[in-house]
């Protein structure tokens, strides 16, 4: 029987990782983690990163269509602020997160540790149980 606790918990436990859906959120939200930051040194910062790790969390760079895509689902959800400077076509585009953007990563904080620490068991794909 589920307690009615286990509902409520659930439920929110669905819509923040609704949030994070897509193979490249978090690897955008954590790069604006570091300041306001332009399209293009965004999606050149994120597929550095990737690389420096050896494309273990991606097998290939993030294209544009998809890293427009991630902006604009993340702005969506109030995660992130888009800022065009000037009128015209061709200008900057820079991105920063948003209060709720910073705290949604901090709330990540504990399940990146968690992941760290049992690292071994994830990327075997099995757990301490055998299961």
């Amino acid at each position: 029987m589920i307690s009615d606790w286990d509902v409520p918990y659930r439920q929110s436990l669905h819509e923040a990782l609704a949030m994070l859906n897509g193979q490249w959120t978090v690897a955008m939200l954590s790069t604006l983690a570091l300041g306001e930051r332009r399209y293009t040194d965004l999606m050149a910062e994120v597929n550095g990163a990737e690389a420096r790790v050896g494309w273990v969390s991606h097998p290939k760079p993030v294209t544009p269509k998809v890293l427009g895509n991630t902006l604009k689902r993340a702005q969506e959800n109030g995660l992130i602020i888009r800022r065009a400077d000037g009128d015209q076509m061709g200008n900057s585009v820079w991105y920063r997160l948003t209060p709720k953007g910073k705290e949604l990563l901090r709330a990540l904080r504990p399940l990146a540790s968690w992941a760290q620490q049992n690292r071994d068991s994830l990327t075997a794909g099995t757990s301490d149980d055998g299961t």
